[in-house]
């Protein structure tokens, strides 16, 4: 009787298997790696390093790096790469770099440096002044760095001055300096007297500097170690060590 009842439960377990319903779906460690038929997207861990049919702009790595078809404008890094139009030659040598350093600070200094003023201005400035005034700008010619302007009998006239090889000189004079104040000199001092009083911003020195050209018109440049004063005195005198 034993036998036959195991024997009989075996057969009635067989039957319940067979009209269970089979699932025929995936393990669940598998089921999260099959995409679903119905669903045409692309599976999440893919997505992202897809791009949207529907959008057209770029990926946003790689945006950044197009440019903007309505900016005409060179992009930020190369725009300041661009040569200016109004900015002095190109230095040949260092010295020429230290030598117009020093001339432009010494410029600023003297008080007739008018910087970028245009010829037709200069000329208005010059027209009711002396014969001999003169001022300094800078030149609206892009392969020199300065310009004299004077008034002449004729009326008011502009002259290039040129720079090569750390020198100065006047555009069609062989006379050349080492330094552009040594320039004015020559002509203000020169039997001729081309030049006359620079046209400074301000008319009034101060008397400092009506003092320390007196001093230098009188000892010379040369002489300034040899003078009897303190030294903060001498590096006054020798920071701007010229009769004009």
């Amino acid at each position: 009787m034993v036998a036959h009842s195991n024997v009989a439960d075996n057969a009635a377990a067989d039957s319940r298997a067979r009209d269970q319903p089979q699932n025929h779906e995936a393990p669940q460690r598998h089921r999260e790696a099959i995409s679903d038929p119905q669903n045409h997207e692309a599976p999440w861990r893919h997505r992202e390093a897809l791009p949207d049919p529907q959008n057209h702009e770029a990926p946003r790595r790689h945006r950044e790096a197009l440019p903007d078809p309505q900016n005409h404008e060179a992009p930020r890094r190369h725009r300041e790469a661009l040569p200016d139009q109004n900015r002095f030659p190109i230095f040949q040598s260092d010295q020429d770099f230290r030598t117009i350093t020093k001339t432009t600070a010494l410029l600023e200094r003297s008080g007739f440096y008018w910087g970028p003023l245009s010829v037709e201005e200069a000329h208005a400035k010059l027209k009711a002044e002396p014969l001999g005034t003169f001022l300094i700008r800078d030149s609206s010619q892009k392969n020199y760095f300065f310009t004299l302007s004077l008034k002449m009998q004729s009326g008011a006239t502009s002259v290039r001055i040129n720079f090569k090889r750390s020198r100065f000189s006047l555009v069609g004079s062989e006379e050349s300096f080492d330094c552009l104040f040594k320039l004015l000199e020559y002509y203000t001092s020169c039997p001729k007297k081309s030049l006359g009083k620079p046209l400074r911003k301000e008319k009034l020195q101060p008397l400092q500097d009506l003092c320390r050209k007196r001093i230098i018109q009188t000892f010379g440049r040369e002489n300034l170690d040899s003078i009897p004063v303190n030294a903060v005195l001498k590096d006054f005198l020798s920071s701007f060590p010229f009769r004009i």
